[in-house]
């Protein structure tokens, strides 16, 4: 009971403290909310609509015909109609056009003579996602554009396609059926989101009381150190969970992002996540000599472990191998997982009960962690 007292009079102390820094209290629930709204309509992997200029030299019914299939695409946009090469070198380098596709003189002709004709596809490259993307759908549009001239040349030869044989694959996108990044980013973003406002505001909790002079207070108080740690933590993560659920609400009634599992594994996920993360500030607050330091080590720990070593943008699967081990040891890896399994696959407890058990475990070793480096400053 008197550990209850003791806890309740951090926790409300730690409240007080923030009713009077404004600025700060502000920061963390409008803040996440900002991030939320840029990096959802910042990042995407949508690609459409990609700039392309066409060069025809050969001028003919059936160079046109193959242009235009070009010109009804909704994947690429046609923004000019070259006559050089130099035409090409001009729009790439200003950056006008991002493919471009030269029909050359002869078109025509190799074509009704039953020869395979060639057209040359440049896609500029300094910008891999679309260059990858265009030289797929470009390959896509000329495969079915040779498919009608295929189809052509058996008509005027008399020939019967229609009871030829052949394969005709239907393929279907399950969980994210229309493709849409902001699907696949949100649940993500909230894990990045969450880690960069706990472990940054947590991680100068303990600096800021040795810079105010009440740390040796608190050391010659009653408490415990794990009830000091644990007082400190429970206003964090409350506020923490707030942002969850303002994050939850904007993606999923604002940009209609699916919530298709369980609320309720949800929660007990971000409930562990935001308690390790808050155990990752709590730590470097403990060790950092300066506020500074501590904002750099945040940081540090904060944005790009949970950017790029949780699977949020770059798949685990496609690193190195020792970068995999590393991964582990950082609980963005697990929330984002079980996050995107929530809102997209309809994962429930049953699911995602390893990342619910990877999470706990951490959540556990980084506040024990945390205290242990408390009390040892503490000593010294």
């Amino acid at each position: 009971m008197r550990s209850l007292t003791r806890l309740g009079a951090v926790v409300v102390k730690e409240f007080r403290h923030l009713g009077r820094d404004r600025r700060t209290l502000a920061v963390v629930i409008l803040l996440p909310v900002m991030e939320l709204l840029l990096f959802a309509y910042a990042l995407s992997f949508d690609v459409d609509q990609v700039a392309t200029i066409v060069i025809d030299q050969d001028k003919t019914a059936t160079s046109q015909r193959y242009v235009q299939r070009y010109d009804q695409s909704v994947f690429f946009d046609v923004v000019e109609h070259g006559s050089s090469m130099d035409d090409v070198d001009a729009a790439f380098l200003k950056g006008a056009a991002r493919v471009a596709v030269i029909v050359p003189a002869g078109f025509e002709r190799t074509v009704k003579s039953g020869e395979r004709a060639e057209v040359a596809v440049l896609v500029d490259g300094s910008e891999p996602n679309s260059a990858r993307v265009g030289q797929l759908y470009s390959v896509a549009l000329n495969q079915l554009f040779s498919a009608d001239l295929t189809s052509d040349w058996a008509a005027r030869q008399g020939l019967d396609l229609s009871a030829a044989t052949g394969l005709d694959p239907r393929v279907r996108t399950w969980y994210n059926p229309d493709r849409r990044s902001s699907d696949f980013l949100i649940p993500g973003l909230m894990v990045v989101i969450l880690a960069i406002v706990t472990i940054q505001q947590t991680a100068v909790t303990l600096v800021r009381e040795r810079t105010l002079g009440t740390q040796e207070q608190l050391e010659v108080s009653p408490l415990r150190q794990i009830e000091l740690m644990v007082g400190k933590v429970v206003p964090w993560l409350l506020l923490a969970f707030a942002d969850v659920v303002a994050i939850v609400a904007i993606g999923v009634f604002g940009m209609g992002v699916p919530l298709r599992g369980s609320i309720a594994a949800l929660a007990v996920g971000a409930t562990a996540f935001i308690f390790s993360c808050l155990g990752f500030g709590l730590a470097i607050s403990a060790v950092a000599p300066s506020e500074d330091t501590a904002n750099i080590g945040a940081l540090m720990v904060a944005f790009l472990p949970s950017f790029l070593l949780s699977g949020f943008v770059f798949p685990l699967e496609q690193m190195p191998e020792v970068v995999q081990w590393i991964s582990y040891v950082f609980p963005a890896r697990y929330m984002t997982s079980l996050s995107r399994g929530v809102f997209l696959k309809g994962s429930g407890f049953a699911e995602v009960w390893p990342q619910l058990a990877a999470l706990g475990v951490c959540s556990l070793a980084l506040i024990a962690i945390a205290t242990a480096l408390y009390a040892r400053k503490a000593r010294q």
